[in-house]
């Protein structure tokens, strides 16, 4: 089963020793909360993109977006599938033509590029359950 969260935090360490960061994602009706460790440049992506700061010129996930919707692919949703030895996955799930395709990414990636247009995020209840 899936469950709906919402990004609840996006911490930003960039320090000459740290350069790690990360999401909380939060349960959507329930209290359930985790974080995910990104790498820096995907927490400022997701910061940015959250907040409408645009850019002069496209970043790779402003890039993918683009990309999407020239090739007239809706992103629907995205869907933390998998924990396997401490490493979260996701996947994209796109609609193109009323034809649904799912994309492995990272999710740090996956929400980077939904990060601003409400995109929903699911994670599945069994990861939720390992976590919580």
């Amino acid at each position: 089963m899936l469950i709906r969260m919402v990004l609840a935090r996006i911490v930003i360490v960039d320090s000459d020793e740290d350069k790690m960061s990360m999401i909380v994602l939060r349960e959507i009706d329930g209290e359930r909360a985790f974080p995910i460790l990104i790498g820096v440049h995907e927490a400022y992506a997701i910061d940015r993109r959250t907040k409408g700061i645009g850019v002069p010129r496209p970043m790779t996930h402003d890039l993918i977006g683009g990309i999407l919707g020239k090739l007239e692919c809706h992103l629907e949703h995205i869907v933390i599938s998998e924990l396997r030895n401490s490493t979260f996955y996701a996947k994209l799930i796109l609609r193109r033509n009323g034809e649904l395709i799912e994309i492995d990414s990272r999710p740090s990636d996956a929400i980077a590029v939904g990060a601003g247009s409400d995109v929903p995020i699911f994670v599945d209840d069994a990861i939720l359950r390992e976590v919580c």
